[in-house]
């Protein structure tokens, strides 16, 4: 990890942790999870850099709620069995890290935010970093639906592409909590659309050039459990990012413990 990435990751933790002591938590979540990816035969195929690898991720997640705003983060090891194994990272398999931290600061009394994020991507010689700073919106009803759209400009960092502004990026998390048969469940969705990128940054792992927009994001099925656990299934999808001028997607299988 570069100097830029180190500060930016750093910086995140730093702001996330920078409210008043305090400050009344309104709510709070742990957990931790064992997940396999697994793509498409399509996403396989039309994977423009000698195709795509299944890969199983372990993961711990957090997330709280404040009178003054919001934080969430997550930290993923990707392939851990094959840390250190030099042939398993040239056949696309190799030990990986993906990080990301965000918070959110209420605007006065409303549901505006500001809000920032902060996304640290590192494979085998190579690391891209992703800064998002901008505002988001808090929308909460009766039924137990909620939804945070955010938008704002994008600041990269990235091993070949060097360092700059990429555009914007837009997008949101959303969860909606419902019972069928007495089973609780719960759906949610991540989604990000990034536009205006700039060329700098449109370089496919192939050498195509990508679009000057992207796609990126999941969709979930959440069944929860006795005793804290949790099982997902969850469809990933993507369109003109992760260095591939294609549409892709996969299904990710979940078993998580909530603390």
């Amino acid at each position: 990890m570069n100097k830029f990435s180190t500060l930016a990751v750093a910086g995140a933790a730093a702001l996330a942790m920078s409210a008043p002591a305090s400050a009344e938590q309104l709510y709070g979540f742990a957990t931790a999870s064992v997940n396999y990816l697994d793509w498409t035969d399509k996403a396989e195929d039309r994977a423009s850099f000698g195709g795509k690898k299944d890969f199983m991720y372990l993961e711990v997640e957090g997330g709280a709620g404040f009178s003054w705003g919001d934080v969430y983060g997550f930290f993923d090891i990707e392939n851990p069995q094959n840390l250190g194994d030099e042939d398993a990272a040239a056949e696309g398999k190799g030990f990986r890290i993906a990080t990301k931290g965000s918070v959110a600061v209420n605007i006065g009394q409303s549901n505006w935010n500001l809000y920032g994020h902060v996304y640290h991507f590192e494979d085998t010689g190579f690391f891209d970093t992703n800064v998002v700073l901008g505002a988001s919106y808090d929308i909460f009803t009766k039924s137990g639906f909620w939804m945070k759209p955010f938008i704002g400009a994008h600041i990269e960092n990235q091993t070949f592409a060097g360092n700059g502004f990429n555009g914007y990026m837009a997008g949101w998390v959303l969860g909606y909590d419902f019972q069928v048969g007495g089973q609780k469940l719960s759906i949610s969705q991540w989604h990000e659309t990034e536009f205006g990128r700039k060329d700098q940054f449109r370089n496919g792992a192939d050498g195509r050039q990508l679009d000057s927009y992207g796609q990126n994001g999941a969709v979930a099925l959440w069944w929860h459990l006795p005793n804290n656990f949790t099982a997902g299934l969850q469809y990933r999808y993507f369109d003109q990012k992760l260095g591939d001028a294609n549409y892709g997607d996969a299904l990710i299988y979940t078993l998580k413990y909530n603390f």
